[in-house]
């Protein structure tokens, strides 16, 4: 029991978790699953919902916080040790996850229990949670027989490991490349990134400027590298991530080929036509059909605005760069002069304001004065010593906590994300567990330069990015509800849990709270109102271009999964979907498909739309808080508290469009987020 991974402290010991420790521990706790699971299903334990939590949840909720701990050990400090032992127990955790999760005999229980009377005196949360159990049940494989249900299992277990393999070759491929640039080459580069990328080289004892694939390093390269050959280099080297085009062991083909026959398959055996209408069953859209009719609708509005993005790109670039022949590793560089020459500011110029400190303690007081909490330094084993954590308070009582992971190293899955190390949840014995959430980014980290040390500096877009994942934060950590399987995220549907998050997003293009949140790296003098501005004017640059871009991707993807036979079209699917909505075709070479790790290997398959879904309500929920702008601002105490307890203290205890409506008063309307892009 010396096993840091079966300690029953409030929080994990992630410094101390070793390879060695996860088969042990997995075992351990994986037979502790199974005897509860059959104790459940025996005779002395009634059809119940309290004895059936009773004797489930606690060993269920050991196996899930420690199999997180390897999950995200595995996604933020990989090693090829820790690799093989999380690989070598994953098809053990898969098995019992599925074999649990369609057991006939605990079905028949929960069945017996939703259809007794004292079903109706459950709470609203628990005949939630019920609910989507049965559903659950189901979509699980619970009423197969047979060899039906034999390979049912056998799928799921295939699936993950696929899915794993998919997520470490993109992890690997972007680890593996590297160029080493003079600095002639890196003319037009910012100083904070050429110093950085100076360190990095002389940490190997080699001369130049190491560039690798991960964004701090690669995207200024694209965005201000005056360098063209530099910037295709780095362009090809990126799109081409886990292809046939680079190492073949890192080639993601196969993968995404088995992984698409494997969940088609999945599907037929639940009696369904393809598996996009499984992704469906609990989101809150009806079908594939309506989702792609939604795409296709946003894509024909935002159509007339990307093509004049395009053309005044081309213009511009033609005559004012001298790139008659515009090509996909110049977009950024053109887009970004053409901002420049256009609002009279620079991504750069704004970036000196925005230090990390600075930025992280105005997010904090944004939170604590919409919210009503407090947020405060707390202290925790963590798996790298630039991790922080904090907890959340509200008078005095402790509310929730988190760990936040900000910069980007080796070894860490790129992107930003939000996930849970644990539920609210009233537990058996009556102690209540107060929920805790991983926050992490991928910003470049601090530097030290001429001896002394100096902040992180965080693009716009990375200080969105920031409060985008605070948003999915607070959704998890501001529940009230004490149900684990419907507290926090839990239990909310894939296609509105970007509501909060996305919601965040509006306060970056605040001016009371941008002037909150900078302060001049040298100088410490906030941001000027006058830059500010330009920046508002130049919000929706290029929207038009961005909507189509997300539109290719969640049409791709639901197509993908929607129609038959695509695992041996991939390419010419996604180019069929380029040539309905995209206004610039990439590449040929361009295979994008092979690291869209969010639908391959994150859970997003046949769910990407949920982006711009959620984004009707996001914005419109926004609009709430805009019509009291002119009255006291949009940090306006009253409406985030009717925010708070319609959407984020309830978690996922009702439908999100119960949710949205207790707080909107009506269904959502998509005129705000075309207001809101510029495309109204």
């Amino acid at each position: 029991m010396t096993n840091p991974l079966l300690l029953d402290n409030a929080l994990p010991a992630f410094d101390r978790v070793r390879p060695g420790d996860v088969a042990p521990a997995v075992d351990h706790l994986l037979k502790q699953a199974d005897e509860a699971l059959e104790k459940a299903v025996g005779p002395d334990v009634p059809a119940d919902y309290d004895a059936l939590s009773a004797v489930l949840d606690v060993p269920s909720e050991r196996l899930k916080s420690a199999w997180g701990v390897v999950s995200h050990l595995n996604a933020v400090a990989d090693t090829p040790e820790l690799r093989a032992a999380y690989n070598a127990a994953l098809p053990k955790v898969t098995e019992l996850f599925t074999r649990h999760a369609a057991d006939e005999r605990l079905y028949a229980k929960y069945k017996a229990v939703a259809l007794a009377p004292s079903a109706k005196g459950l709470s609203a949360p628990r005949r939630k949670a019920l609910s989507n159990a049965m559903r659950d049940f189901v979509l699980a494989g619970a009423e197969l027989q047979g060899a039906a249900k034999q390979r049912f299992q056998q799928l799921q277990e295939l699936q993950a490991e696929l899915a794993q393999k998919f997520s470490e070759h993109v992890l690997d491929a972007t680890d593996g490349f590297a160029t080493y640039a003079s600095d002639e080459e890196l003319a037009g580069v910012p100083a904070d990134v050429k110093q950085a990328a100076r360190a990095a080289a002389q940490s190997e004892g080699k001369d130049g400027h190491k560039l690798t694939l991960h964004f701090p390093s690669y995207f200024p390269v694209l965005q201000y590298g005056d360098n063209r050959a530099l910037r295709e280099m780095l362009y090809t080297a990126h799109v081409t991530r886990a292809s046939e085009q680079g190492r073949p062991e890192l080639d993601n083909s196969a993968a995404m080929r088995e992984l698409l026959k494997l969940k088609q398959e999945e599907a037929r055996l639940l009696g369904y036509a393809n598996y996009a209408q499984v992704s469906l069953v609990p989101k809150m859209a009806d079908s594939p059909q309506q989702v792609m009719d939604f795409l296709r609708d946003l894509a024909r509005r935002a159509r007339p605005y990307a093509e004049r993005d395009l053309q005044e790109l081309r213009e511009f670039a033609r005559d004012q760069l001298g790139l008659a022949d515009l090509q996909a590793w110049d977009m950024a560089y053109a887009g970004e002069k053409l901002k420049e020459a256009r609002y009279a500011f620079s991504e750069q110029d704004v970036k000196q304001y925005f230090t990390q400190p600075k930025v992280l303690d105005g997010l904090f007081r944004i939170i604590e004065t919409l919210f009503e909490v407090s947020i405060r330094p707390d202290s925790a084993p963590v798996w790298h010593p630039s991790v922080r954590f904090f907890r959340i308070e509200r008078a005095g009582q402790l509310v929730g906590q988190f760990y936040l992971d900000l910069y980007a190293r080796n070894g860490k899955r790129p992107g930003a994300w939000m996930d849970d190390v644990r539920g609210r949840w009233a537990r058996p014995e009556g102690s209540l567990q107060t929920p805790v959430a991983h926050l992490v980014c991928n910003f470049a980290e601090p530097l030290v330069v001429n001896g002394k040390p100096r902040p992180a500096l965080l693009t716009h877009d990375e200080v969105t990015t920031l409060f985008h994942e605070f948003g999915h934060g607070l959704h998890h950590m501001l529940t009230q509800v004490n149900d684990i399987g419907v507290s926090g995220i839990s239990g909310v549907e894939w296609d509105a849990v970007e509501l909060p998050s996305q919601f965040m997003e509006n306060f970056c293009w605040e001016w009371d709270v941008v002037k909150r949140l900078t302060a001049h790296v040298d100088s410490g003098e906030p941001l000027p109102r006058e830059l500010f501005d330009r920046m508002l004017a130049a919000k929706n640059f290029q929207s038009g271009l961005q909507t189509l871009r997300q539109v290719e991707y969640a049409l791709f993807d639901m197509r993908l999964h929607a129609e038959p036979g695509s695992e041996d079209r991939i390419q010419s699917l996604i180019d069929e979907v380029r040539r309905e909505v995209a206004v610039l075709v990439p590449p040929a070479f361009n295979r994008f498909q092979h690291s869209f790790s969010h639908i391959f290997a994150g859970g997003y398959a046949a769910g990407y739309y949920s982006y711009k879904w959620a984004e009707v309500l996001s914005a419109d929920a926004w609009s709430a808080f805009e019509e009291r702008a002119d009255s006291g601002g949009v940090l306006d105490v009253e409406t985030g508290r009717r925010y708070r307890e319609a959407v984020l203290e309830a978690g996922g205890s009702r439908p999100a469009m119960e949710s949205f409506k207790a707080f909107r008063g009506r269904e959502p309307r998509i005129d705000a987020l075309l207001r809101h892009q510029g495309m109204a």
